[in-house]
């Protein structure tokens, strides 16, 4: 009975070594993959997350990040310690570039994600030296938005902003980091964002954005805030998120405008971070996230604007729309807001547009 009992459990023992031994299947394995919370998880837990998984076999844990540069130093204090809070981060682009000082960004490669091919060319992010840390997750576009009933002329330029009969009717984001209003200035009347390239061009840029304050009502952070004045028409005129703004327009006399300059194009970029153990479970993901019905189904179920080729995407005219624009987009000099001049541009800022 003994010997039985010994002998049972050596071969207990053998098939638990086995077990541990034998490498994971391809059902088994798993990914934390970060994104914005709220409203926007949701939409990838329910519409996209579910038939990566179903495809692939690797299933997926989202985690919500919180917004701003929070996420970046959770992951900064982290890889530190060796340990990825996400293996796959949503990241936007002053984060994506604050990263690459410190190295955070492990370089992706693009043999492993083949459907890089469909993407537009600004949406690969790159070190300086050229290798590859970030390809484009989702894109967003920044518009003139205005009330109808108080402007039934839609307008057609960022300068319109600038004019007489816009005093006290304008809502602005209050940061020069994510209002990118130097680059929409710039672009309007200095023929580009170039004039960005020294201090002496940004002041000029500045001065000539000074000139709009007696125009804006209303600086703001809370979204809510603007969206509501924008749709009741007590602030008729300002900058929004052309995807919220459109969804809006639906119920209320809210239209959203791409200018003859172009909307303001920013996004969020797929990055791993040094400390991630799951590379090429990372490299599938991001992969899959490229193809362009992938995208295509962005643009319909979460109302982000395709970061692959249009004519790839199969969207009708309506769809395309309803979240971007064939006309040349404003894209974001993120680079003065991470570099030299980042802490003079913030003082000025606080100075001379919102003081």
């Amino acid at each position: 009975m003994a010997t039985s009992k010994k002998g049972f459990f050596l071969i207990l023992f053998a098939v638990v070594i086995a077990l541990v031994a034998q490498p994971v299947s391809a059902a088994e394995k798993s990914l934390k993959v970060g994104v914005y919370g709220g409203y926007f998880k949701d939409s990838f837990d329910k519409h996209i997350f579910p038939d990566f998984t179903k495809e692939t076999g690797i299933k997926v844990e989202s985690v919500a990040e919180p917004t701003g540069e929070a996420w970046l130093v959770q992951l900064e204090q982290a890889a530190k310690a060796g340990v990825a809070p996400a293996d796959v981060n949503m990241i936007a682009q002053v984060p994506m570039l604050r990263g690459q000082k410190t190295n955070l960004w492990k370089p992706l490669d693009l043999n492993k994600i083949s459907n890089h091919k469909n993407l537009l060319p600004v949406f690969i992010h790159k070190y300086p030296d050229g290798k590859v840390d970030g390809i484009g997750a989702v894109s967003w576009y920044i518009t003139l938005v205005s009330n109808t009933k108080a402007f039934p002329a839609a307008p057609t330029s960022w300068g319109d902003m600038w004019a007489a009969d816009k005093k006290d009717k304008l809502g602005l984001l209050a940061l020069a980091s994510n209002s990118f209003l130097l680059e929409i200035t710039a672009t309007t009347f200095f023929g580009g964002t170039k004039i960005l390239d020294t201090q002496d061009g940004i002041q000029k840029v500045l001065d000539k954005l000074a000139a709009l304050k007696p125009n804006v009502k209303l600086w703001y952070r809370d979204e809510a805030q603007f969206e509501q004045a924008l749709k009741s028409g007590e602030i008729p005129m300002g900058q929004y998120y052309h995807d919220v703004a459109t969804l809006a327009s639906k119920d209320h006399p809210v239209r959203s405008t791409f200018p003859k300059e172009g909307g303001v194009l920013d996004s969020g970029t797929w990055a791993v971070t040094k400390a991630c153990k799951k590379v090429e479970e990372a490299h599938v993901f991001i992969n899959y996230m490229c193809r362009p019905d992938i995208q295509k189904k962005l643009s319909l179920k979460v109302g982000t604007s395709p970061t692959v080729k249009r004519e790839l995407t199969g969207l009708s005219a309506e769809d395309f729309a309803a979240v971007s624009s064939d006309i040349k987009p404003i894209i974001p000099r993120y680079d003065i807001y991470t570099g030299k001049m980042s802490d003079w541009i913030n003082q000025k800022w606080t100075d001379m547009i919102t003081k």
